[in-house]
């Protein structure tokens, strides 16, 4: 998984990724949301906040890791939602997320 969370750094460098709830919400209302990036330890009204936002606006969510590990992989503190903004940094994600899990 930790290349995931490298990639993660990368794309927050590139200024694609909008980190936190009220950016990823930003980024969701805006339509500039591609991929949404959900913390497993998120609480519960994080959760379905954005699942019910992502299956509205039909966008992609993954639930993966834990918020300390998230906003460390873009240099930040705790984090429990990140929307990736660029659909090529999304499908690596959507990639990366899948080979972890296998």
């Amino acid at each position: 998984m930790h290349k995931l969370y490298a990639f993660l750094g990368l794309c927050k460098k590139a200024g694609k990724i909008a980190d936190g709830e009220m950016a990823a919400e930003i980024a969701v209302k805006k339509n500039k949301a591609v991929l949404l990036l959900l913390a497993q330890d998120a609480s519960f009204r994080t959760k379905k906040k954005f699942t019910d936002a992502a299956a509205y606006r039909n966008i992609s969510l993954i639930q993966f890791g834990e918020k300390e590990a998230l906003g460390r992989a873009i240099g930040k503190e705790e984090r429990a939602i990140l929307a990736v903004l660029d659909e090529g940094f999304a499908k690596k994600i959507a990639l990366l997320a899948a080979d972890s899990n296998a």
